[in-house]
């Protein structure tokens, strides 16, 4: 049985809908519109009652209009969406996530449940989480796999320095060649800053 017959009577989450290929969006197209599907090999049609619930970090809208997202399909999955902000946007929740994170990679990991310094946390809070929610959890997994102590102290995180001036990651620990390319976009951006956008 599919994931799909196994979710009847239930939910199933489509991650990443956006990076779909276009021959599996007609066949999601399909079973949306009649809610039937045919098992590899099988030799008759099942019906599947689910709610299917998708997820995207790219903008749909903009893949529709690039043609690399089918419009019908756009406009069957768009019933209810619920944008979800950055994390940069949300940082209040940030304590609460690397809380959660931590107790379950000291869980994983089995090693004694360790605790966040004010410090650290404070740092935490500030940093843009440019990877959002995955990145804040890499982190955390990193230094629970690192960290031999109980206590997780700003250094022991392995951040990227802040650039002061943008509020980003600076590119100084990117690898040589993306940290040249990071700098050459942003002299072009400062100068564009420095004119008022005129070149």
């Amino acid at each position: 049985r599919g994931k799909l017959e196994v979710a009847d009577e239930g939910t199933v989450f489509l991650d990443e809908i956006g990076d779909m290929k276009p021959g599996l969006q007609a066949k999601l197209l399909r079973f949306l519109e009649n809610r039937e599907i045919d098992r590899v090999g099988g030799t008759r049609t099942i019906r599947v009652d689910v709610r299917v619930i998708a997820a995207t970090n790219r903008d749909l809208r903009q893949a529709v209009k690039a043609g690399a997202f089918r419009e019908d399909l756009f406009f069957r999955l768009n019933v209810v969406t619920i944008t979800l902000p950055p994390l940069r946007e949300r940082a209040e929740e940030i304590p609460q996530l690397a809380e959660f994170f931590l107790k379950k990679h000291c869980l994983e990991a089995k090693k004694p449940v360790m605790r966040i310094s004010p410090s650290a946390m404070k740092m935490l809070a500030a940093y843009p989480w440019p990877g959002n929610v995955r990145e804040l959890q890499n982190a955390i997994e990193r230094v629970v796999v690192l960290k031999t102590g109980e206590v997780l102290e700003p250094e022991d995180f392995s951040l990227q320095p802040i650039n002061p001036e943008s509020g980003e990651p600076d590119g100084l620990d990117r690898p040589f060649h993306e940290s040249v390319e990071y700098h050459k976009r942003e002299i072009i951006r400062r100068a564009l800053l420095r004119t008022g956008g005129s070149h």
